[in-house]
């Protein structure tokens, strides 16, 4: 199957699905003599495993990370780095009532018909729990970006009709502290709360709920993104919506900028303090004409329900008669708390994979 690597020089493979043996990645390209922190990726991917709180699937995996190759004495080598994480809590029994049924707003209809064949065990290969593999994956590229002063940070900023304030991302050090401290990894406490209660209604209702997920990446050079297909903003678009659930992305002002005037949209150039060109505003999100202009980029991904609900619906089977089926097994209720990591990881490898691009430049030397 087509599909499965992400970057072209920072470029990643993932493999495996969500009720095999393990799921894994392959990463190529990773610069040598990066320190590789074996206990952040161990982190990072806590971050994202199941079984984290009552507002997140019950499933129990502790996603322990198997480095087999790349690494030597806490460096990268340069050469393909592979990680390995083993599966642990399949319960496949929890899926047999599906085998030939189609979930409403799942891959079963899609995979079925696209390979006249499909692992209907938790979605195989179109499972969330492939992103494992990214987050790992992600932790590298985070590893490489912080060698070069570039910070990435996403939280919670939205879940069903609820908002949280815009935060202030001078310091992202301190927001990481605020989002860690709540089940729901939104950086303002007072809307984490609401947002708790209300997951915790609707999945006691047996129902899911969507989300909306921000995300400022910061001290990005000026230069990153290729004309014109490979827009910095485009990649990282595609990035975001290949995560399982995206149904929306925005980057700077997004929508709300075309309600606005040019008058009121444009960012003036300014010089700052030190002489550096910086612009009064950031409607442009950190990118003009789809390349990095230094300042903060900044884009906003909106999370579909989780398909999976606790309420009986009605469907198709494989013959294409009429059936019901109804919600089994262990599901997030909603999906925005434990995607936050994932969110980081993409963005950081398309950071890292332009960085490495722009680099290739003798200009940019």
């Amino acid at each position: 199957m087509a599909g499965n690597s992400f970057g072209d020089i920072f470029r990643i493979t993932t493999f495996g699905e969500s009720h095999g043996s393990a799921i894994g990645v392959i990463i190529d390209g990773c610069p040598s003599n990066i320190s590789i922190d074996e206990n952040f990726i161990q982190s990072e991917l806590d971050k994202r495993k199941p079984g984290q709180s009552k507002i997140t699937t019950q499933r129990k995996e502790s996603d322990t990370v198997q480095i087999h190759s790349g690494v030597f004495e806490g460096k990268s080598t340069g050469t393909p780095i592979a990680m390995f994480i083993p599966n642990e809590d399949q319960r496949s029994k929890d899926y047999s009532h599906i085998l030939d049924k189609f979930r409403p707003s799942h891959a079963d209809f899609t995979y079925q018909s696209k390979y006249g064949i499909r692992d209907y065990r938790g979605g195989g290969r179109s499972s969330a729990r492939e992103t494992a593999a990214r987050v790992a994956a992600g932790a590298i590229a985070k590893l490489f970006l912080k060698q070069e002063g570039i910070e990435v940070f996403a939280h919670v900023s939205g879940v069903g009709s609820i908002e949280s304030p815009n935060i202030d991302p001078t310091d992202l050090t301190d927001l990481l502290a605020l989002r860690e401290e709540n089940i729901v990894r939104c950086a303002d406490p007072a809307t984490a709360n609401e947002m708790i209660s209300f997951i915790d209604d609707i999945r006691k209702n047996g129902d899911t709920v969507g989300g909306r997920i921000s995300t400022v990446i910061r001290n990005v050079p000026v230069g990153l993104g290729e004309p014109v297909f490979d827009k910095l903003h485009a990649d990282l678009g595609k990035a975001m919506l290949s995560i399982n659930a995206v149904h929306g992305f925005e980057y700077g002002s997004g929508f709300e900028g075309s309600k606005m005037k040019g008058s009121e949209h444009n960012d003036i150039f300014i010089k700052d303090s030190t002489d550096k060109v910086t612009t009064q505003t950031n409607f442009s999100g950190g990118i003009q004409g789809g390349i990095s202009n230094g300042m903060d980029i900044t884009f906003r991904t909106a999370f579909k329900p989780v398909a999976t609900i606790m309420r009986d619906q009605n469907t198709l089977n494989l013959e294409g008669e009429e059936t019901t089926i109804s919600g089994k097994g262990r599901h997030d209720p909603c999906v925005v708390p434990r995607a936050v990591i994932i969110v980081e990881a993409m963005a950081a490898l398309v950071i890292a994979d332009h960085l490495l691009k722009h680099r290739s430049y003798t200009h940019a030397r």
